[in-house]
């Protein structure tokens, strides 16, 4: 009886052994990955937290103030007036990408002799950090050397060189043409991936049956990107919500702290009026709108089927 006991229950130490081995070599392979969201979000997200709690000067010892941070926030007219333009700027912006970058990906899906060389060139200024655009757009618009300016005026469509920064719309317009311009190829990309993703047999079915190029379009294609679209329009919105670097250089806020964004707020409190207890109570209530809006698209963009 002992030897059947142990004939029966040594497989079964074998199975838990080669399961727990399993189990720990698919730790060591997710350590790594762990261990930078650890360091890199989880721990500077709960400093953050722990910071908004504190007014937190940049010399001299943080003060406990519970909530009080959150509270000053509700009579700061300047973050709320940023908050407006910031989401006024995201839906503009995530608008003409969409429009710009649908047909691009359309036209650069079909094989070509040139196809390659249309898709590098339309990525090619994505590669271009947004710093560096910013320059390179602020040189373009400058009113005495610059592009824009100097060949309105020499082709007659100005009476003499324009300040393109000096009034809001120019300013607004200028800096959504610069981020088309240098994000719509990765846009495009993504769409195009999901436009490769349909077959082409139900396409032709669809075309064989008498289906126009709008109805398979808005029957066929577009259903079936639901979460390519959902994933391009996640990024745009979250980019366009985190939009720093263009107005920070081009505009600097300006014309009349009409162009200051959320982040930028952020970053005026925290690194120039040195309130940085503030300014991460402004990372959090950011992140949280960010979290909610990606939860709203995520479930307004699902299928019957799920993501």
């Amino acid at each position: 009886m002992p030897e059947t006991q142990f004939t029966t229950a040594t497989p079964r130490r074998l199975r838990r052994g080669r399961v727990r081995r399993k189990q720990l070599v698919g730790l060591l392979f997710v350590a790594p990955a762990v261990a930078l969201v650890t360091v890199f979000f989880v721990i500077p997200l709960c400093m953050t937290f722990w910071m908004s709690l504190h007014n937190w000067p940049l010399m001299g010892a943080p003060r406990f103030i519970g909530l009080g941070n959150y509270a000053q926030m509700l009579h700061d007219s300047q973050f709320w007036s940023s908050l407006r333009f910031t989401v006024f700027y995201t839906l503009i912006v995530t608008v003409v990408l969409f429009a710009v970058a649908f047909p691009l990906a359309i036209f650069v899906e079909k094989p070509d002799a040139m196809t390659r060389f249309y898709r590098t060139a339309y990525f090619l200024p994505y590669v271009v950090g947004f710093g560096s655009a910013s320059l390179l757009w602020v040189w373009l618009m400058n009113v005495d050397s610059g592009l824009f300016s100097q060949l309105a005026w020499r082709l007659g469509l100005t009476e003499k060189p324009v300040n393109l920064l000096a009034s809001f719309d120019t300013t607004f317009i200028s800096i959504i043409v610069m981020v088309v311009w240098k994000t719509v190829g990765f846009n495009m990309i993504i769409l195009l991936t999901g436009l490769q993703g349909i077959s082409t047999e139900v396409q032709e079915a669809a075309r064989v049956d008498g289906a126009s190029s709008w109805q398979r379009f808005r029957r066929i294609t577009l259903p079936l990107m639901r979460r390519t679209i959902a994933l391009a329009l996640i990024l745009s919105v979250s980019g366009s919500m985190l939009a720093f670097d263009q107005f920070y250089i081009i505009s600097d806020g300006g014309p009349q702290n009409q162009t200051i964004t959320t982040v930028f707020w952020i970053f005026s409190q925290s690194f120039m009026s040195f309130h940085l207890g503030y300014g991460s109570a402004l990372s959090m209530v950011l992140l949280l709108i960010l979290v909610t809006i990606s939860v709203i698209q995520l479930r307004l963009l699902r299928n019957p089927e799920g993501m």
